[in-house]
């Protein structure tokens, strides 16, 4: 079975802020992760032309329409990511997860308040072809980038 490989580039963190998002959410990302048989669950969100990507550590944000290059390599830009605290999750699984906000953008902020409710909707639509059909073989790869923002 082949896999590709999507490479994306994480610029300069512009802002960090701790804050939690729904553990009902969190859950849900987790469960889904745990029955894909690949290290990452790729989620398009069509809705805003973002596509998510969790992995055990955090999930990207990434832009469907900025594409860089760099040293020959071309990928897509991450506008925020949400690190897990799982140093930090209690052990209810209806208490609101912490996690750590990255901004690579000064829009991040008001991209993740979006996010909450798109997202949801996108891992919703994904569970039911996940269901259907299981997870397609994709891996990433994230490289630094350091240019205009």
């Amino acid at each position: 079975m082949m896999v590709t490989t999507e490479t994306f580039f994480r610029p300069d963190e512009v802002a960090r802020e701790r804050l939690s998002i729904p553990g009902g959410l969190y859950n849900r990302c987790r469960l889904l992760l745990s029955r894909c048989q690949y290290e990452h669950v790729f989620v398009p969100i069509r809705s805003m032309q973002i596509l998510a990507v969790i992995d055990s550590e955090e999930i990207i944000f990434v832009d469907n329409q900025a594409y860089a290059v760099r040293d020959g390599e071309g990928g897509r830009l991450i506008l925020l990511a949400w690190e897990y605290r799982h140093d930090l999750r209690g052990d209810d699984l209806n208490a609101p997860a912490p996690i750590e906000l990255v901004y690579y953008g000064d829009s991040a902020r008001d991209l993740h308040n979006r996010m909450i409710g798109e997202f949801g909707k996108a891992l919703e639509l994904l569970e039911q072809r996940a269901r259907e059909h299981g997870c397609e073989p994709r891996a990433k790869k994230v490289l630094p980038f350091q240019g205009r923002h």
